[in-house]
């Protein structure tokens, strides 16, 4: 019996493990499967470099990285940013706008406004060479708003009642426990107006506008592509394949190479975005909208 046992060994070793580490065979195999390079040509370095921008803006570290990576990468001559948002938090939109306007001064970069080029997506998008609109984008929205919800009346039914222990006279700005007090409200619309002149500023200065007509283009103004070419906050209506070309162009590539996206990324990305829209319906803050 023991003799027979060592014949058939090597064959009955590799089932055992099989059938003990079946499930971590099948997860390597999945991953194998979304990162092995599809052909020979995932091999050789990309020239240029598309950057997906994609739903409301909250954490951008990762496009951050990616710019910064493109940035840095000498195979990379030019970026293209593919963009279809509505807007979001104010910090992280300014973190985009200047990260563009490092990367425009090493190497060429072109804006594609797959969708929705509004708000705070705009004012990420100000400082790219080139700003090519979908004609059926909508564009502009150059706004800043503060929004909540006065929840007296319900609490009261409920019977909720808030106690506060609070220091300086501005602490409950606000709050939604209550409606908010006249003195309150104007603490509110200098850091609305303050965050309102810094991007209109930013703007005209990227755009080569006139500060003085803010009005003509901001004012929370919302365009089609071809009027937002007439003001100035677009170079050009076009498709994806425009924007590309236009890239290569300015890029000077003889032989345009593009980076792949996995379709592991694309996945995370569509979750991510997801989770994004749930939160900012659910939390509005100090938003460019």
């Amino acid at each position: 019996m023991e003799l027979i046992k060592k014949i058939f060994l090597p064959i009955t070793l590799p089932m055992r493990f099989i059938q003990n580490h079946f499930k971590a065979m099948i997860f390597l195999l999945i991953v194998f499967l979304i990162f092995a390079p599809a052909s020979d040509e995932d091999f050789t370095p990309h020239n240029l470099q598309q950057i997906s921008f994609i739903g409301p803006i909250m954490d951008v570290s990762e496009v951050l990285t990616q710019i910064n990576d493109a940035s840095s990468d000498e195979h990379i001559k030019g970026v293209l940013l593919v963009v279809d948002s509505p807007g979001g938090a104010v910090a992280p939109s300014v973190e985009i706008a200047y990260a563009i306007k490092r990367l425009k001064e090493k190497k060429p970069v072109v804006v594609y406004a797959s969708g929705t080029l509004a708000s705070g997506s705009y004012y990420a998008s100000i400082w790219a060479n080139e700003i090519i609109a979908n004609p059926g984008s909508m564009v502009g929205s150059i706004g800043v708003i503060m929004q909540g919800a006065d929840l007296s009346e319900v609490m009261s039914k409920i019977g909720i009642k808030t106690q506060t222990v609070q220091a300086g006279k501005y602490k409950k700005v606000g709050t939604t426990d209550r409606e908010w007090k006249p003195y309150e409200i104007n603490e509110l619309n200098k850091v609305i107006q303050g965050t309102y002149d810094m991007f209109t500023q930013d703007v005209a200065n990227a755009r080569g506008l006139d500060f003085n007509k803010r009005d003509l283009y901001a004012n929370a103004h919302i365009f089609t592509a071809s009027q937002a070419v007439e003001v100035g906050l677009v170079d050009s209506v076009g498709v994806s394949y425009d924007a590309k070309q236009k890239l290569i162009e300015l890029s000077g590539v003889k032989e345009p190479l593009w980076n792949k996206e996995n379709r592991f990324d694309k996945l995370i990305k569509k979750l991510s975005a997801s989770a994004a829209m749930n939160i900012y319906t659910h939390f509005p803050s100090l938003v460019l909208k």
